[in-house]
């Protein structure tokens, strides 16, 4: 999401060498008919199936909530897990979790730091934060400063967090467009990090972020050095400039990738680059190549994040139509816009894999026409042998839905909040060690259970951290 729930998209992100061959396009062909821009979600009345200012859920249990305090009153982002420890990113900073007690997690650490939207990501002794709104320096206290200034400031953030509880900010480096989002990927020795940067809008007027912009930042951060931490590639992954966009309505361009999920044990990753999905090969971690590209001229407007299966022969991408603000899930928009994606990987002659789509999957409740609801971020339950997703869609709520047939995919659990209950509802779920963690974009960090008819054979399973834009398989 670019800003809070109608906040307006913000500004920009990175730049690039590396050139490649473009591979074929999976496009999805059931013929759908493509998105109006004439359509208001606002047009009509809605009856919605969670009325306004109720709370319903089916075979989930919603056992805390942690409100937003202190200096960290804007928008909740994105979440990463270490140990005992759950860090949430805020727009103001971030705040960590102790988990010793799952179902009511005690605030530790609070940390001020400003810089939207704060993208999260842990590793080690490593923190990570993405800053993608131009600050007047890389401090903990800048301010707000125009994109079209050249010394504005964007990029990302390293701290040490040999200690949880009194992380240290130890280095900065600035990329050329910002930092939306990041992920990260050991190296194949697990002596450094990388942190592959992604950004996306262009503009003329702004000095440090240029059109074209088809590429990511690669930046290396050496574990026992962190301060160290250093861009060492721009690789340009659209040398053909990738999609140029249409009239259907909101960010169909490729200019540059809203997010980038990477999965280490197969040296795959997949990109969500606005009008592009993408599969690529990171053997090499610092020259990533494009293997397959998959394009939907009918349904998905703003190609937005990726998750893997376990066995990484599956894909599902997320259209955030409408950047977030829309109310995407109501009669007027259907159940194909606004909805994820659902992509077998296929594997060709000579060991080449290709993006093969499904299906698509998208919340059955209808929701009022002032609710924003799209698909958002999500992460796999870890029961084997299944393909079982927990996900944030905004006022729309979590879902827990069922992939094992991709082309099938069926609900399984679900949470919603009424319109009114909440400003802008979840921006991320994740389930870690038996339960399911969601940063609300107003109201704070919920904890939920999931009936045990689901996620039983998941409750066993402990996790030593969790990065979901970071996969690592679990065991059994």
């Amino acid at each position: 999401m670019r800003g809070a729930a109608a906040a307006a998209l913000a500004a920009a992100l990175t730049a690039g060498t590396f050139a490649l061959a473009a591979p074929s396009l999976a496009t999805p062909d059931d013929g759908e008919a493509a998105l109006d821009t004439t359509t208001s979600a606002s047009s009509s009345a809605v009856e919605a199936d969670v009325p306004p200012g109720e709370t319903e859920s089916s075979k989930i249990t919603h056992l805390s909530n942690q409100p937003k305090n202190g200096a960290l009153l804007s928008t909740g982002s994105d979440i990463a897990f270490q140990g005992k420890y759950a860090f949430a990113g805020n727009y103001d900073g971030f705040t960590v979790y102790d988990l010793s007690d799952p179902e009511n997690p005690e605030q530790v650490v609070q940390v001020s730091c400003p810089g939207g939207q704060n993208d999260i990501s842990v590793y080690k002794n490593v923190l990570v934060l993405s800053t993608d709104s131009s600050r007047s320096d890389d401090s903990c206290e800048s301010t707000s400063l125009e994109a079209t200034n050249k010394e504005a400031w964007e990029g990302i953030k390293v701290w040490d967090i040999s200690n949880p509880l009194e992380p240290e900010y130890v280095q900065s480096v600035e990329t050329s467009c910002g930092s939306h989002t990041h992920s990260l990927v050991p190296s194949k020795n697990k002596w450094d990090l990388y942190v592959y940067v992604s950004s996306y809008f262009p503009s003329e007027t702004y000095p440090d972020c240029q059109p074209p912009h088809d590429t990511i930042s690669i930046v290396k951060v050496p574990l026992r050095t962190p301060e160290s931490a250093r861009i060492v590639s721009t690789p340009n992954l659209f040398p053909d400039g990738g999609y140029e966009g249409d009239d259907r309505g909101s960010y169909t361009e490729t200019t540059g990738c809203h997010d980038i999920t990477t999965y280490a044990k197969y040296d795959l990753a997949a990109g969500a680059c606005m009008g592009d999905g993408i599969l690529m090969d990171i053997s090499n971690r610092e020259r990533p190549r494009v293997i397959s590209r998959a394009r939907d001229t009918e349904n998905f407007a703003f190609w937005h994040s990726a998750t893997f299966n376990n066995d990484a022969t599956k894909v599902v991408f997320t259209d955030e139509l409408g950047g977030g603000g829309l109310a995407t899930c109501t009669d007027e928009f259907g159940p194909t816009l606004g909805a994820n994606g659902i992509y077998d990987i296929k594997r060709k002659w000579f060991g080449k894999k290709e993006l093969a789509f499904k299906s698509y999957y998208k919340i059955p409740r209808t929701n009022t026409e002032n609710e924003n609801c799209v698909a958002h971020n999500g992460s796999l339950i870890p029961v084997k042998g299944k393909d079982l997703m927990v996900q944030s869609w905004y006022q729309g709520g979590v879902s827990v839905f069922d992939f094992t047939d991709s082309s099938n995919p069926r609900e399984l659990a679900w949470f919603d909040r009424g319109e009114g209950v909440s400003d802008g509802g979840t921006w991320s779920t994740y389930y870690y060690n038996g339960y399911a963690y969601s940063n609300d974009l107003a109201i704070g960090f919920d904890t939920f259970e999931i009936d045990d008819s689901i996620d039983r054979r998941a409750e066993d399973v402990r996790l030593g951290s969790l990065n979901p834009q970071m996969q690592e398989p679990f065991g059994r």
